[in-house]
């Protein structure tokens, strides 16, 4: 009796302690559930569609299940699947001529399900995406394009579209040439974005330079986006665990994991949190932003529990959890809730997105967006909260 007392008295005063959060991802996830009965509503979907988001959403309720050993999260994202998907393996709404990496990542959870359930559709479906990144345009250098409208252009985003699916089909199909795709997709994604000065990574490069976004000299877009980051990181851990052990580039990655985990800590504020805009803490307009803080926290947690980086990092962990529950988490009617999530952003289109600091602090800001929310859940099991 003495201790609920006491963790009460710690909520009522905000600092919650992470022993009250013990299985946040299963509370987390079926708040989701509830809230988006049909997996296609995931991110406040309108349409069955083989989105993205979605497909983020629901990697993170196979997870879920894998961890409880409760069929009803696997059953939620096959259900979703099993509609979208006929038995040649077409995809619904799929359009192959856009060469948009943004389908293939909803790619990921069908190996799970091939495995699974032994649907061949699911297998067919694997290679129709695989067949669309055979043809996916590239820079010189062989990065993908980010879509065949944005000509040119390597966004962080878009490596983790592609990267851990490239290393899954590679183990898959038993060829290796997609493990070293994958590790590529990073590499060459590396080596155009990431500044020196910071030790950050800008949200894209435009090999042309043609973009209005884009600098005359360097092709970098001008800011460091939480959320791009994050899907960069998230990649990284990602392709590493799917990589084989003896893979001649592996360490590589590593070494990228762990100087990427050692400048972000820089930029963590008092209050265990990272913003929209990163090195912009505090700038008029910038918040602290959901989707960045989820991703970290998943790839933080898996990079210690995968060995490649330090448990020192625990303590960062543990600042972390506690300011996305103090600022960014929140229960209502039994549910909870992910606030202050960056509904969407990128670069170039109509209206043109220049890429600037007031963009970003301007586009719209939502609850539960899965692309919160599914790293949230993820990050929940590898750090045991």
């Amino acid at each position: 009796m003495l201790f609920k007392k006491i963790i009460l008295l710690l909520c009522l005063l905000g600092v919650v302690s992470t022993l009250t959060a013990q299985s946040m991802y299963r509370k987390f996830a079926d708040s989701e559930m509830k809230r988006f009965p049909e997996a296609w509503q995931l991110d406040h979907g309108k349409r069955l569609y083989f989105g993205y988001s979605q497909g983020l959403g629901c990697l993170a309720m196979l997870k879920v299940a894998e961890k409880t050993g409760e069929a009803k999260y696997f059953n939620y994202v096959e259900k979703w699947a099993d509609t979208l998907i006929n038995e040649k393996g077409e995809i619904h709404l799929y359009e192959l001529s856009a060469y948009n990496v943004d389908f293939v990542n909803s790619g990921k959870i069908l190996f799970e399900l091939y495995e699974k359930t032994k649907k061949e559709k699911y297998r067919l479906a694997i290679e129709t995406l695989v067949q669309q990144l055979k043809y996916q345009p590239t820079t010189l250098e062989g990065g993908y394009w980010h879509k065949l409208i944005y000509p040119h252009q390597i966004w962080l985003d878009g490596v983790y579209m592609t990267g851990p699916f490239l290393a899954k089909y590679a183990k898959l199909s038993k060829d290796d040439q997609y493990y070293d795709k994958a590790v590529d997709e990073i590499l060459i994604t590396a080596k155009h974005t990431f500044d020196a000065k910071t030790g950050l990574y800008y949200h894209a490069w435009d090999e042309s330079r043609k973009q209005a976004w884009a600098n005359p000299q360097t092709g970098q877009s001008p800011n460091f986006w939480g959320r791009s980051i994050g899907w960069y990181f998230m990649a990284v851990i990602d392709v590493l665990e799917e990589l084989p052990k003896d893979h001649i580039r592996r360490g590589e990655l590593i070494k990228l994991v762990q100087s990427l985990a050692t400048n972000l800590a820089k930029y963590q504020d008092d209050e265990g949190l990272w913003w929209q805009v990163i090195d912009q803490a505090g700038r008029a307009r910038n918040y602290q932003e959901a989707s960045v803080n989820s991703m970290f926290l998943y790839a933080y947690s898996k990079g210690i529990n995968q060995k490649y980086l330090s448990k020192s990092y625990k303590n960062l962990i543990d600042k972390l959890y506690l300011g996305i529950q103090k600022k960014l988490l929140k229960q209502e009617n039994g549910l909870w809730t992910l606030i202050q999530c960056n509904a969407v952003a990128g670069l170039g289109g109509n209206p043109y997105r220049d890429g600037s600091y007031d963009y970003y602090v301007s586009e719209r800001i939502r609850d539960n967006d899965a692309k919160a929310t599914g790293p949230f859940i993820m990050g929940c099991i590898e750090a045991e909260f």
